[in-house]
């Protein structure tokens, strides 16, 4: 190397506790603004140049850096995400985080090269308040993270010439994985969109214009659809009630034959008051003083397996169904069963 350069990299070996104090700062910082928007991502990496590293990069073109100053990727810093559009919304909140070098920043996803998907990174180089030296930030999604290690592990991009079928067959590899990328995207949009439209018709009531599943279910629940049934329960012997998730009852509810929250609302309007006399057969004569949060939801199952003709195997699917296969699941439904029969009157036809 020339002496222009050895100076450089002497500059470089003085300034190298400020580049870790930096480096601390900078993932520090970007991990704590993630958190606090509530963005997930694959990844936060950070690393400085090592001295080999740099020296490789002068002998090259040392001369077109008057100071180590000029040099911009000393430190650098990465956030993979998991789909594009999220790319943007970090790029933002990094705008508020650091000083942006416009002029030096660039974004290569706007470049649309044939061979450029692994490549299509945000550049970023920043500053951090009250520090000389800038910093590069490439935000990335996780597929194009992988498809630049593919290439760097193939020398695809290493200058090393290779034959056009393989370039050819690389393109095309990376042209479908653009699509996956930006499809990720979009399905993650629509799933957004279809949950907005789920709660719409949930707040308006039109239950029966929204098929059962797992979103939807959640949905529903918000609303919370057997709490004034739970509250009759709990009143019984004045106790209090436990809340416990009811997603369980998903699969239940489906082979009970609900198809949409209508059909779940249909299903508690018809059996609640028997679900209440069950509770309260099941309650008069304890001093139990803490329930759980699907004892109306729990009873209006069984008052409906009931009323099919489900028996004491059916209550046993049931139980089943909700705690697993378990040898106390026969003697719960035999009671059950027997509860049923005292307290209900279409059991004792």
């Amino acid at each position: 190397m020339d002496l222009h350069s050895e100076m450089i990299l002497e500059e470089y070996r003085e300034a190298l506790p400020v580049f870790e104090k930096m480096q601390a700062e900078v993932t520090r910082t970007l991990r704590e603004a993630l958190e606090r928007n509530g963005m997930e991502v694959t990844a936060v990496e950070s690393r400085i140049k090592t001295e080999e590293s740099l020296k490789g990069k002068l002998a090259l073109k040392g001369s077109k850096y008057a100071t180590l100053s000029d040099i911009t990727d000393i430190l650098g810093a990465r956030i993979i995400t998991f789909y594009t559009d999220d790319v943007d919304r970090i790029a933002a909140m990094s705008e508020q985080l650091f000083e942006i070098d416009w002029t030096n920043s660039v974004d290569k996803r706007r470049l649309h090269q044939l061979d450029s998907f692994g490549y299509n990174s945000l550049h970023y180089i920043c500053r951090l308040p009250g520090y000389e030296y800038r910093f590069e930030l490439q935000l990335r999604t996780t597929l194009q993270h992988a498809w630049a290690a593919i290439n760097h592990d193939t020398g695809y991009k290493s200058g090393v010439e290779i034959p056009r079928e393989y370039m050819r067959r690389m393109n095309r590899l990376a042209g479908m994985l653009e699509m996956v990328d930006d499809e990720f995207s979009r399905i993650r949009m629509e799933i957004s969109d279809y949950r907005r439209r789920v709660q719409q018709l949930v707040q308006n009531g039109k239950l029966d214009d929204v098929l059962l599943d797992g979103d939807t279910f959640n949905s529903y629940l918000q609303a919370k659809p057997f709490e004034r049934l739970n509250k009759r329960i709990a009143a019984i012997n004045q106790a209090e009630i436990q809340e416990v998730p009811l997603i369980r009852y998903l699969r239940v509810l489906k082979a009970l034959g609900c198809n949409t929250l209508g059909d779940v609302r249909q299903l508690r309007n018809k059996y609640e008051e028997d679900a209440y006399a069950l509770a309260r057969h099941q309650l008069g004569n304890t001093d139990l003083d803490i329930i759980s949060s699907a004892v109306g939801l729990q009873n209006i199952c069984i008052v409906c397996i009931l009323n099919q003709g489900g028996g004491k195997i059916g209550l046993l699917r049931f139980f089943n169904a909700l705690n697993g296969h378990n040898p106390q699941n026969e003697a719960l439904a035999e009671l059950t069963y027997n509860q049923a029969v005292a307290a209900l009157p279409f059991m004792q036809k």
